[in-house]
Parts: C-alpha cells; sequence; structure tokens
C-alpha cells in the first residue's frame, strides 16, 4: 500500500497529508515518521516546525473524526485503533497533546440540580429516637436557660447538617437547606418578638432571647426529623 505521496511533503500545501507527503490510507507508523522527516527537514525554522505539527494534528483529528463516522478503510482503522492504545498507555507519546487540547474544548454536561431540590419524609428507627429525644432535649435548654440561645440554634444547625448527610443529601446543598431554615426562623423569631408587648414576655417568663430562638429551634428540629 502506497502511503507517501509521489510527489512528496509539501509545506505549502493546505491538506495536512499533503504537507506531510502522505496518502489519507497511511498507517500509524507510516504518520510518525513523515512527522519526523518532515521535522528534520525545518533546519531548526519554528515557523516550518510549527506547519508540520500543525498538519501532523490536523491528520489525527481527521482520521478520529472519520473512524467515529465510519468513514475509514481497513488499514486507517487499523492505524486509528494503534493511535488511541499508543495515547491510553504512553503519555508521552506525540497525539496525546492534541487529545489533551481538545478535551477543554469538549462540552461538559451541566450539574445535576436533583441534589438541590427538598425531599420530605420522616426518619425512621433509630434515627428517629435519637432526633426526637435531642430536639426535646435542645428545646427544654432553650427555655430554661435564659442564655442558651446561641448555643441551642448552634447546636441545632449542625444537627439538622448531620441528619441530612446521614440520609444521603451532598454536603453543599444540606448547608444550603439548613441556613435557610435557621433564617426564616429567625425570621419569625423576629416578627414575634416586635409583636409581644413587654408584659406578654413577663407572663411567659422567658427572655426576648429565648422568644426569638424558639421558631428556629423548632424549624431545626422538624428539618433534622423530615428533610432528606
Amino acid at each position: 500500500m502506497a502511503a507517501v505521496g509521489e510527489s512528496g511533503p509539501s509545506s505549502e500545501s493546505d491538506d495536512p497529508y499533503g504537507r506531510l507527503g502522505l496518502s489519507p490510507g497511511a498507517s500509524f507508523d507510516e504518520v510518525q515518521a513523515a512527522r519526523s522527516r518532515c521535522l528534520a527537514q525545518t533546519e531548526d525554522d519554528p515557523q516550518a516546525k510549527a506547519r508540520v505539527e500543525a498538519a501532523y494534528d490536523a491528520v489525527l483529528m481527521a482520521r478520529l473524526r472519520d473512524r467515529q463516522q465510519g468513514q475509514v478503510s481497513a488499514a486507517a482503522a487499523s492505524a486509528s485503533q494503534k493511535e488511541e492504545s499508543a495515547a491510553s498507555g504512553n503519555p508521552s507519546l506525540p497525539g496525546v497533546s492534541v487529545l489533551q487540547r481538545l478535551r477543554p474544548r469538549l462540552p461538559q454536561s451541566p450539574p445535576s440540580l436533583s441534589g438541590m431540590s427538598p425531599s420530605w419524609s420522616l426518619a425512621e428507627g433509630q434515627g428517629l429516637v435519637v432526633r426526637l429525644v435531642a430536639g426535646a432535649a435542645a428545646l427544654l435548654l432553650l427555655l430554661f436557660s435564659p442564655g442558651a440561645g446561641q448555643l441551642v440554634l448552634a447546636l441545632g444547625l449542625i444537627g439538622c447538617f448531620l441528619s441530612q448527610i446521614r440520609r444521603g443529601r451532598r454536603p453543599l446543598p444540606s448547608l444550603g437547606w439548613c441556613l435557610l431554615v435557621l433564617g426564616l426562623g429567625l425570621v419569625v423569631g423576629s416578627v414575634l418578638t416586635a409583636s409581644l408587648s413587654p408584659t406578654a414576655f413577663s407572663q411567659l417568663n422567658l427572655s426576648l432571647e429565648q422568644v426569638q430562638a424558639v421558631p428556629a429551634a423548632l424549624l431545626l428540629w422538624l428539618a433534622a426529623l423530615l428533610l432528606a
């Protein structure tokens, strides 16, 4: 099979095969030999070397594209298989740079948003018991210890986060939902404290901080029980 063109390599040819002096049916070894031969003839001319490398890259890309489309001869298909196996087995071989430059340009699949959407289901078994006991203990501490509001909310946030992680949710969505629940609870608590009169706090025997923290603590507890 004739692989090298009869006219020899042409540095001015727009056809990458013609620039390397190859025919489209050249084998992998013949492509490598043509590249080495053309580089040796450039005599340290940077522009000539760049043209040879560009032609070599274009030949590899054209053969890969033709193979994917099923438009190759048996010899070319065999050469393409050898190129791929050589590239995967030895990253220092020529041609790997082509694939490495091509890879960043390939379209990337968009990240899935399924893990961001909420999923509600009641915890079961021992996990349900642990969540119920821990939540009840946190509420009792909040109600009977005036200065424990920040501590209870911090522990509730951590517990809600760990609960979602144990139930299979990814860390970033878990943290986002916990912060959202905490923020919503604090807003509700602020509205509640603003609507209550000073005498109401005395009757409830609760401080301003306790009343503001109760809705957030309840919502974090419910999120730990239900958010999966």
